[in-house]
């Protein structure tokens, strides 16, 4: 194909492709951005050769079809391109957008035909919905997604494995499961869509509760494991797996619940979310969302340890003498590089320097552009003094169903899940003294990655620091274990009073089970519990206990056992 002659030289990062799609299209569905007149003919032109577009514009009109389309229709019934007489449009897809609106802006705007001028073609409902093609090229979820993006993003939930780590999840799918259960008179007998099915799982759960029917719909390639899945556990008559994005198909009927698990990192990667709104076109009013609601949680955070391990990543780019070369003039650009990436992991919440606040959406109810801008501002007060290293996060959901509503939390003070927590370094560390106010806002603006960049910034007095993150790009510094310690200096106790402490409620409270066993032959001597008080009558806030005082004694004395 040699380039479009329009008497301009383009740079050769330029590049434009005519549209080959003339092949099994079939019949084309009417959608909201196809024009009678463009999808009259059931096809799309292929057009050969050079073009030399110039000479012939005044014969088209021409709009933005599509993210990096543009559509061309001839105004009168046949137009001459390359010695043919053309009576059909024809369609250009462009490498970049980058690319589209150089190219657009050669063109005669007088032929710019505005989205208000569309004339949508109602005429024949007989060719709607019966091709997905159209519903493809013009789908809300392409028109938002780079397409190397979302080719990645299905291949990577079309893997069983990942699939497999998401179930293995257990705090994660035991509480789906409970949510529906506890909630079975929302499921019985009523029509279900789970949107991005991928094994099946929450599809399952619903069957399990009675549901009349689930619409399992999912576009990676783990449709067809799905389907297996479903015909080998004898469910075919209830379940029905639907392969594609829910942006782009049909469903025969209204449902009265929607479930997903759309969360990502921080909620909002992979802009699944979107996916799960648009599939409220579905719903029938009054139907319910599962999850219905979600909160996302951000407070600010001192790790001296995080932020040397983080700033030390980058120590490999000073060297002067790699192998005789010198990399330390990319050392600033690689540090750059390390702070823009969100650390993923798990952390005692004696890092906190900070109440925290919640940013909230509603499910059911709130429009899908609040997700294209989420600007959260604060206001803390610090807790201790120390440095601020950053804002960390985390998000819980709700499931507000007709008879309980279930929970799920990736809280650090609750069990770890595959989303772990998420932490926003600053790269320069601000000095606070405990009480002062620190203010600030988070900015997070949805990009085609499926994710979003961030603008964090952070004031403490005439102090301010400002980092801009990819959360698509996170850190994983998680290491396999939960986090169970405080982090250092945060005990204010003497260490073996503490330890004493802990082994003696332990003794108790095996004692005061025994007691409620009315088992009277205790196997803890006086003794062994006296010893762990020795060294701790002297601190005992002013009690006097007599130095044959058990360790229950002390406990029910102080009401710690009742």
């Amino acid at each position: 194909m040699n380039p479009l002659d329009l008497g301009v030289n383009f740079s050769p990062s330029f590049s434009v492709k005519f549209c080959n799609i003339d092949e099994n299209v079939g019949e084309i569905c009417d959608s909201k951005l196809c024009t009678a007149t463009f999808m009259e003919q059931g096809k799309i032109l292929v057009l050969k050769g050079g073009v030399n577009l110039q000479k012939h514009l005044h014969f088209y009109q021409w709009f933005h079809f599509a993210k990096q389309f543009l559509s061309f229709r001839p105004i009168s019934k046949q137009v001459p391109v390359c010695g043919l007489l053309v009576s059909e449009p024809f369609l250009l897809r462009f490498e970049s957008n980058k690319d589209l609106q150089n190219f657009s802006s050669l063109l005669p705007q007088s032929e710019l035909i505005d989205d208000d001028e569309l004339s949508y073609s109602t005429q024949n409902s007989s060719r709607k919905r019966k091709c997905l093609l159209n519903n493809e090229m013009n789908s809300e979820f392409n028109s938002r997604t780079e397409e190397g993006s979302a080719k990645q993003y299905f291949q990577f939930y079309g893997s069983l494995f990942q699939q497999q780590n998401m179930m293995q999840d257990y705090t994660r799918t035991a509480t789906y499961q409970r949510a529906i259960h506890e909630n079975y008179l929302d499921f019985r007998d009523k029509v279900i869509l789970d949107v991005g099915a991928g094994s099946g799982i929450l599809s399952f759960f619903a069957a399990q509760v009675g549901a009349k029917r689930v619409y399992a719909v999912e576009a990676s390639s783990m449709a067809d494991s799905c389907k297996s899945l479903v015909s080998a556990n004898g469910l075919n008559d209830v379940i029905k797996v639907i392969t594609g994005k829910i942006e782009e198909i049909e469903l025969p009927e209204s449902v009265d619940v929607i479930i997903s698990e759309p969360m990502g990192y921080m909620l909002v990667n992979e802009r699944m979310l979107e996916s799960y709104l648009f599939a409220r076109k579905f719903l029938k009013e009054g139907g319910r969302m599962f999850p219905t609601q979600a909160n996302l949680q951000i407070a600010l955070f001192s790790d001296e340890q995080v932020y040397l391990e983080q700033t030390a990543r980058s120590s490999f780019w000073t060297q002067e003498s790699f192998h005789g070369i010198n990399l330390s003039s990319l050392k600033s650009a690689a540090l750059e590089e390390v702070f823009r990436q969100p650390i993923v992991d798990t952390w005692h919440i004696g890092i906190l320097m900070s109440t925290c606040i919640s940013w909230n959406f509603n499910f059911e109810n709130d429009e899908a552009k609040r997700l294209q801008r989420i600007e959260i501002p604060f206001e803390f007060n610090a807790l201790r003094t120390g440095y601020i290293h950053g804002l960390a996060t985390w998000f819980d959901v709700g499931f507000m169903g007709q008879t309980k509503t279930v929970y799920l939390s990736t809280a650090p003070t609750e069990p770890l899940t595959h989303w772990y927590q998420v932490r926003l370094l600053i790269k320069n560390p601000l000095f606070v003294t405990i009480g002062q106010l620190v203010t600030g806002k988070l900015l997070m603006l949805a990009n085609d990655k499926q994710s979003y960049d961030l603008d964090l910034e952070i004031e403490v007095g005439d102090k301010r620091q400002q980092n801009k993150l990819d959360l698509k790009m996170p850190h994983f510094r998680y290491n396999g274990q939960p986090v169970s310690q405080p982090p250092p200096g945060n005990s204010t106790e003497n260490p073996l009073e503490q330890l004493n402490q802990h082994l003696a409620i332990a003794v108790a409270t095996a004692q005061q089970q025994q007691l409620n066993n009315g088992n009277n032959n205790l196997n803890f001597s006086p003794a062994y519990s006296t010893c762990l008080y020795t060294n701790s009558l002297t601190n005992s806030g002013g009690k006097d206990y007599s130095a044959t005082t058990t360790s229950a004694d002390i406990l029910v004395q102080n009401g710690t056992l009742n």
